[in-house]
């Protein structure tokens, strides 16, 4: 089949590897849609920090946010998976720790991440082998566009469940920070973003939300910070109102410094998100309710041939997300 595969810094594109074969307990998925994230980009800058831990090394095929339907069932699966829509938990726990048991495995100390961590094929091909037991099935009316943006939207759930206020400040209108936004208004918040460039605040403003390039006038009873900027995590503590929350989404490339006297004197609550996994199934919800519509945030769909332009930098304007359909 083809697959998109990094190889190394700045070296990627498609090439034929072997089928997956679904081992015991999982499944092989025919791959619909599948997005490309920003950590994708590290990956393919050599940026990521994983590969300098040891937890990824190339080659590496990416691909984390997707949905596709079940073509086969592995050993200890039962056969009624297959044909199913589904899309799937990046985070795997190994299932037998502490904080597999107690319902964290997405923090395992010892997981893998599909396309990400542990030598986990990812989506950007043809087919994926996962375990059955980090599926989600899609309802029916549920498209492709809207399968692929719900590993985003799990994130971006549980920011938003964080965050919930009357008046809530929003940093960075990239993917997460306006899928936060949305989930944000659906639950009736005030939003405002802030963003960096005049095409990203475009877009929000056309989304219906206030949007700018600097901080409008408080108070905000929470901030969620979803940049890469280092000095972003300090001005959130800054203009957040006493004993409101501020929630960590994230991930500058160099270490942020945080007073944490702020915190303590302002009495603040500060929440890092991680993962998804706890916020899958209420996005797959929200989605299919028609309560939040991801689908304007998809710029455009491409081939596994165009991929790598893509992570280089060649991006539509507009929207901030681009999927791939790896059938084109």
């Amino acid at each position: 089949m083809r697959a998109f595969v990094v190889t190394g810094p700045g070296e990627a594109g498609p090439a034929e590897v072997p089928e997956p074969v679904a081992g015991v307990g999982e499944v092989v998925v025919d791959v619909e849609r599948a997005g490309v994230c920003g950590t994708d980009v590290e990956f393919f800058t050599g940026e990521m920090q994983y590969l300098a831990d040891g937890h990824a090394q190339y080659p590496m095929r990416l691909g984390h946010e997707w949905c596709g339907t079940v073509s086969e069932a592995g050993p200890g699966v039962h056969p009624a998976w297959v044909g199913r829509r589904v899309t799937g938990d990046t985070m795997l726990g190994c299932g037998e720790c502490r904080r597999c048991r107690g319902g964290h495995q997405h923090v395992c100390a010892n997981r893998q991440e599909v396309g990400i961590r542990g030598g986990r094929a990812g989506a950007l091909a043809e087919r994926l082998a996962v375990p059955v037991r980090s599926l989600h099935e899609l309802p029916d009316g549920l498209d492709p566009v809207a399968g692929a943006l719900v590993e985003p939207g799990g994130n971006a759930c549980r920011a938003a469940r964080a965050a919930a206020g009357e008046r809530v400040l929003v940093l960075g209108p990239g993917t997460i920070g306006v899928l936060t936004a949305l989930f944000l208004r659906a639950a009736g918040s005030e939003v405002h973003l802030v963003g960096a460039t005049p095409w990203s605040v475009d877009f929000a403003r056309g989304l219906g939300f206030s949007a700018g390039t600097t901080v409008p006038e408080p108070p905000f009873d929470a901030v969620v910070d979803a940049t890469n900027d280092p000095a972003s995590p300090a001005l959130a503590a800054e203009v957040v109102e006493p004993s409101g929350r501020i929630v960590y989404i994230g991930l500058s490339g160099r270490p942020s410094l945080l007073d944490t006297r702020t915190l303590a004197l302002k009495d603040l609550t500060a929440i890092g998100v991680l993962s998804g996994s706890p916020g899958l199934a209420q996005a797959i919800d929200a989605y299919a309710s028609g309560e939040v519509d991801p689908r304007p945030l998809v710029a455009a769909t491409v081939g596994l041939g165009e991929v790598a332009a893509v992570l280089g930098g060649q991006r539509p304007p507009g929207a901030p997300k681009v999927h791939v359909d790896p059938r084109r």
